[in-house]
């Protein structure tokens, strides 16, 4: 699934307001995720090799953002159960196992 620059424009949006709304710094998020900060950085600019990445800090971001009780900003490309997309390997997504290296 490749997504049109409106829906990376839109993503990368989404992703900026789930960041703030989880009032989380982006060492925080890397920490938990057991990776660099640059990575996340490139993440969130859509720029990472693996097209899994995007869908583990959206559920990292979903899941903190419920647990301190607010409501996350919906994605707008990124939605649907991961499991039903054929392309996605979805155990690394289950185990929020991000690729290695910095992209």
């Amino acid at each position: 699934m490749s997504l049109t620059p409106q829906q990376m424009q839109n993503t990368k949006q989404e992703f900026q307001q789930n960041l703030e709304l989880s009032r989380l710094t982006i060492e925080q998020i890397a920490s938990e995720l057991q990776t660099s900060p640059e990575k996340i950085e490139c993440i969130l600019r859509l720029q990472q090799k693996s097209i899994e990445d995007p869908w583990i800090l959206k559920g990292f971001l979903e899941q903190y953002i419920v647990k301190s009780g607010k409501k996350p900003v919906e994605f707008s490309a990124l939605q649907g159960d991961y499991h039903q997309y054929w392309f996605l390997r979805t155990k690394k997504i289950d185990n929020m196992q991000l690729s290695k290296g910095n992209r």
